[in-house]
């Protein structure tokens, strides 16, 4: 079996879905409920650089601490959001899923497809 990791927020539908997409396709991988275990600041570095995206993308721009924050000011840095997200794991974007093939931001959820492992016989 393939070692796969979700960082999931049960009170997501979109994070909840994913699991289940998961579990569906016959993986049952690890789940890490972020906002009582966040990641380390090497962990959600790693996270960020391994999705490919701007470290904006894995914050929740919409959650109104974000605004609170200060965080869509002109010149926050990425330091700054990482700063902000291990403090507020709410400000995390989820669910973040780790396969062996790749790592997303699965928004919409059916984006884990595109990082699924082959089924072992």
């Amino acid at each position: 079996m393939h070692p796969i990791t979700i960082y999931h927020n049960p009170r997501c539908g979109t994070s909840r879905n994913t699991l289940a997409l998961l579990r569906e396709r016959g993986f049952e991988p690890e789940v890490i409920e972020y906002l009582h275990t966040p990641p380390s600041r090497e962990t959600l570095r790693a996270l960020i650089a391994a999705t490919g995206q701007p470290t904006l993308a894995l914050v929740r721009t919409k959650e109104a601490l974000f605004t609170e924050l200060g965080l869509d000011a002109p010149g926050v840095t990425d330091a700054q959001l990482v700063d902000a997200m291990l403090a507020h794991p709410i400000l995390m974007n989820r669910p973040i899923v780790v396969t062996p093939l790749g790592t997303r931001l699965c928004r919409p959820a059916e984006q884990v497809l595109e990082i699924l492992p082959a089924q072992d016989a």
